[in-house]
């Protein structure tokens, strides 16, 4: 029986780069492409931009040094040449490729100087009766001190040593009609010639079906499990009690649709559990997830707990803190206001109201989970675009309501047990719509809410793009509508990533519009804004008493002006799909007919020309986050949450929707049917393997 390989600590070391700590894990180091030695392709038939491998003598070789120091050497078989170009080479190679020696050289094929060449191919000297391999040749992801040679030995003796048996059972695999994991497995590292290369190329074979279904499947299981210990532990129960929830709904303004009332409905019932709720509350811009956020933290109050409400910017946490002051004053209530721009003493002042339970609801921002803040009775945490949020701040919040609670005083079946930690509920809501394939597979361990419903009077936007060329139409347009008696907002591109630009750019369009518009009054909103000013000018605005107003995209969600129908955004090219949506969002919340004019400038890339494509074609939130899944991937649409969730190696949620779905299935079945092989598949994937590399 072939024996482990002993791995040199640098090699450890090397290895571990590439996220590799267990020699099960060099099974899953799975190629990135391969490289065809299996037969030989006569010179005379290669072209520019084949790989080919291609045998035959040295018949030229010199170092020249125009433009710089090069080997080049010409290599011929019985009906053609080609030469062999090497930039950077050793005095061994030189010897290797000098005149008369037979060499085997695999590589692409392009057009030179000389005629056809290859750039630093890979090169062996060989005899006439040299065998060829039996095998596509893998090439492996790599880091710097690790080469091909040295992977394919390792994971060669991995597949040599290490079991290889399958984690799903044999009604389920004939169910799915899935390839065996080692059949897969062996033909991923060691595909023989007569494979599709194209099939391997997009990942497409049976093989590479295997590899994403097991993946994702494993995915599945780490995020039902997790959801099932959830159950486990103890949260207070919040049970309706309907007080001042219904005070709260007779009072307001305007009635809630029937998908706002859905979904209280769910939170509603998820509060009442004596175990903690993880909701996360999607809906599109303007659906109303605030009254609904509102009605569950007075559910709240309503049984003597206090509520948290976190926002990731001062704009947004202020506008809701302003917003739920309004509707909660009538019920005799009096939120906190928390957030790193106050005065010492006035943090000081409200972390004592939030300490002591004068105060049943602070509002804040990151400032809410600082380590001098501490809550007297925390019973639900809401946390607003909480993809902003990492998942240690999140965590954070949620921490400051964990209290020491008797087991007995929740379930009747445990006396005398140690006291157990109770936590609060956590509502997570997002106003970036996020795609069915994502939510099913990177928040399978939430239970999601969604306001599929926009609230009746709300006016479409018309979405206008305007060549930077035409500017000047863009400022009479401005200019028009203001006069006409409704306001507008210019907000400025984000450059390069740097807020110090981007305020810049902001104080410099703001003095250039004021100097275009004399007869205007315009305002300057900008993250750097200190509270107060910040507060003025945007009340300033609310209030009608500016007209323009030239803002950085703090404005992006929580701003509400309802006479505000016309918002430009300038070098528009430069934002991303959500955010384009999240700004377009802040106009068409009146009854005039609102406009949104994507200012863009040439030449556009084709990312930037497919997204003002999407944003100019739809005003579907979930749709625009369906394309911007595809143009983006999940990496980035996840936002800090990847953080606290591996990204997927293998499988796309995209393409393969699929097997997404039969993994959601078989995750269930595996858990109630085959518990010791769902815990087998996990240990396979989730790194929670007992052989080390070292042991």
């Amino acid at each position: 029986m072939t024996t482990p390989l002993k791995i040199s600590p640098a090699t450890l070391a090397r290895l571990a780069k590439l996220g590799i700590h267990h020699r099960a894990d060099l099974l899953l180091h799975l190629p990135l492409r391969y490289e065809d030695e299996t037969h030989l392709a006569p010179v005379a038939t290669v072209q520019p931009g084949m790989n080919a491998q291609v045998q035959g003598v040295i018949t030229h070789s010199e170092v020249t040094f125009r433009p710089r120091r090069t080997l080049v050497c010409r290599l011929q078989d019985n009906g053609g040449e080609l030469y062999l170009r090497f930039l950077n080479f050793y005095p061994s190679q030189q010897k290797q490729l000098a005149i008369g020696k037979q060499i085997r050289a695999v590589g692409e094929v392009r057009m030179g100087y000389y005629g056809l060449e290859m750039v630093h191919p890979k090169c062996r000297a060989v005899d006439d009766d040299t065998p060829l391999q039996q095998s596509l040749t893998p090439v492996y992801p790599a880091t710097a001190g690790l080469s091909q040679t040295v992977l394919r030995k390792l994971i060669a003796n991995a597949l040599d040593t290490l079991p290889l048996a399958d984690t799903l059972p044999e009604p389920l695999l004939k169910k799915l009609r899935l390839a065996g994991f080692a059949d897969s497995v062996r033909l991923l590292h060691n595909p023989p010639p007569d494979v599709s290369a194209a099939s391997l190329e997009q990942r497409s074979h049976a093989a590479w079906r295997r590899i994403k279904f097991d993946e994702l499947l494993a995915q599945q299981l780490s995020m039902r499990v997790h959801h099932r210990e959830r159950g486990k532990r103890i949260a207070p129960m919040l049970a309706p009690q309907h007080r001042l929830t219904a005070q709260l709904i007779k009072d307001l303004p305007f009635a809630l649709t029937s998908a706002q009332q859905k979904v209280y409905a769910e939170i509603g019932r998820d509060l009442a559990q004596p175990h903690p709720m993880q909701r996360l509350l999607l809906g599109d811009v303007g659906s109303g997830k605030t009254v609904v956020a509102a009605l569950a933290a007075l559910q709240a109050i309503e049984n003597g707990y206090q509520a948290a409400f976190m926002a990731p910017t001062e704009i947004l946490a202020e506008q809701h803190y302003l917003k739920l002051r309004d509707w909660l004053a009538p019920l005799g209530l009096a939120p906190v206001w928390l957030s790193g721009s106050l005065k010492k003493k006035e943090k000081q002042l409200a972390a004592e109201r939030i300490a002591s339970g004068e105060t049943l609801l602070a509002i804040g921002t990151h400032a809410l989970f600082q380590e001098q803040v501490s809550f007297h009775r925390l019973g639900l945490a809401i946390v607003d675009e909480q993809h902003k949020f990492g998942v240690q701040q999140r965590l954070a919040l949620h921490n400051k309501g964990k209290t020491a609670v008797g087991r007995a005083s929740v379930r009747q079946d445990s006396v005398g047990l140690k006291p157990d930690l109770q936590e609060p509920h956590q509502l997570m809501m997002s106003a970036t719509p996020i795609p069915r394939t994502l939510a099913m597979s990177y928040y399978a361990d939430l239970d999601v809410s969604v306001i599929d419903e926009l609230p009746p009077g709300r006016t479409p936007v018309v979405t206008k793009l305007v060549s930077d060329a035409r500017r000047d139409e863009v400022f009479e347009r401005v200019r028009a509508a203001c006069m006409e008696g409704q306001q507008a907002y210019w907000v400025c591109p984000l450059i390069d990533e740097s807020e110090t630009l981007q305020l810049q750019t902001a104080i410099e369009t703001h003095e250039t519009l004021r100097a275009a518009f004399p007869e205007l009054s315009v305002g300057l909103a900008h993250g750097k804004l200190d509270s107060a000013e910040k507060a003025r000018v945007m009340a300033a605005f609310k209030a009608g008493e500016l007209q323009l107003l030239v803002a950085t995209t703090v404005i992006e969600v929580g701003v509400d002006v309802p006479n505000a129908s016309l918002m430009v955004i300038d070098h528009a090219e430069r934002m991303g799909l959500a955010q384009l949506h999240q700004l377009r969002g802040r106009v068409g919340r009146g009854t005039a007919e609102s406009l949104c004019v994507l200012l863009y400038q040439q030449p556009l890339s084709e990312l930037a020309r497919a997204r003002l494509k999407i944003v100019f074609e739809s005003s579907d939130g979930f749709a625009i986050a369906q394309q911007d899944l595809q143009l983006r991937g999940p990496g980035e649409l996840l936002g800090a949450r990847q953080s606290g969730v591996a990204m997927l190696r293998f499988a796309d949620i995209s393409a393969d929707e699929d097997l997404l779905n039969d993994a959601q299935q078989t995750a269930d079945e595996l858990l109630r049917d085959f518990p010791e092989a769902a815990q087998g598949h996990l240990q396979r994937w989730m790194a929670n393997k007992h052989d080390y590399l070292h042991a």
